[in-house]
């Protein structure tokens, strides 16, 4: 019996993007991009399991941290506009990002802020600008039903 392999899909690198819509000016698309595109790292449990004498309690929370870090070309001049954003004010609020892959939606981020830059190399070797926004993704929307 011959095994028919699940088709793989495509990733498209120019996909991904970071769209703040009371900032339109900070927006982020490939074109602003270094090579290291967007990350978005998530921390805490979308479900606490609290432990009793005989088994354990589920608990869902309602959010999960996220932190994107967006890695802009610092030779254009968006990269001088974020640093210009952090140092008069980091808030940004909400945010859509669009994943490199078509088959995923985009993700609804809330309360957004610039939490700082990441390392910066200023050796003349390195074009990466990364940025570190910090903000919250809604998660288990069923308990507010």
């Amino acid at each position: 019996m011959a095994i028919i392999p699940t088709p793989q899909g495509t990733l498209n690198r120019i996909r991904a993007s970071v769209i703040f819509s009371g900032f339109p000016s900070l927006s982020v698309t490939s074109s602003f991009l270094s090579k290291r595109g967007i990350t978005a790292t998530f921390s805490g449990k979308t479900t606490v399991f609290i432990d009793t004498m005989t088994g354990r309690v589920t608990s869902p929370e309602p959010y999960l941290s996220v932190m994107l870090t967006v890695h802009l070309i610092k030779s254009q001049y968006l990269a001088n506009l974020y640093k210009n954003q952090w140092e008069f004010l980091s808030l940004l609020g909400d945010c859509v990002v669009r994943p490199d892959a078509a088959t995923l939606q985009p993700y609804s981020f809330t309360n957004c802020a610039i939490e700082g830059p990441g390392n910066l190399d200023f050796s003349g070797a390195d074009a990466d600008f990364p940025v570190e926004i910090g903000g919250t993704y809604q998660v288990n929307s069923a308990l507010f039903i």
